[in-house]
């Protein structure tokens, strides 16, 4: 029996002795645990896809709207 496999039934025995409220937590820490998303260096081949004019103008506007605050603005 491999060392996961080990693991897993020991896992599973434990998981039976708990209610099912528990199980469900254990459930959401063991899915926490797993990364999301995907590696920077997979996002490497769109390096080039925005024109530098166009950055520019979006860090200008991000600059310039960033310490504004609209108070008329409605909150709901």
């Amino acid at each position: 029996m491999t060392a996961t496999l080990v693991v897993k039934n020991n896992l599973v025995a434990q998981l039976d002795k708990l209610p099912y409220e528990l199980q469900l937590r254990v459930l959401d820490f063991a899915k926490a645990l797993i990364p999301k998303g995907i590696q920077g260096k997979t996002l490497l081949r769109f390096e080039g896809a925005i024109p530098a004019e166009d950055l520019q103008l979006m860090s200008k506007a991000i600059e310039e709207g960033c310490d504004k605050v609209d108070t008329s603005e409605l909150i709901i």
